[in-house]
């Protein structure tokens, strides 16, 4: 996410609120600013590249356009599958 326009309080403020409910929803992995660079990073838990578009755009930061975003796919490595071994 990079800076578009200045951030206030109130967009902060509604920025939290929104990651709180997807955080109800059981669709927040985690979140956070980034220390060595500019933005941050939000992993969200989504059916496809829709679904994780509309959450992003749902965003008071993006919505607000005080920040734009950029969305990577990952695939899970983990015991159950043996790393992508």
């Amino acid at each position: 996410m990079n800076n578009q326009k200045p951030i206030n309080a109130d967009i902060i403020k509604s920025h939290v609120d929104y990651l709180k409910e997807l955080k109800a929803k059981g669709k927040l992995v985690l979140c956070g600013p980034f220390t060595d660079y500019p933005g941050g990073m939000v992993i969200i838990s989504a059916e496809s590249i829709i679904e994780a578009t509309k959450i992003a755009e749902s965003d008071p930061f993006i919505a607000s356009g005080c920040k734009t975003f950029e969305i990577r796919t990952v695939e899970l490595a983990n015991e159950e599958n043996n790393y992508l071994l």
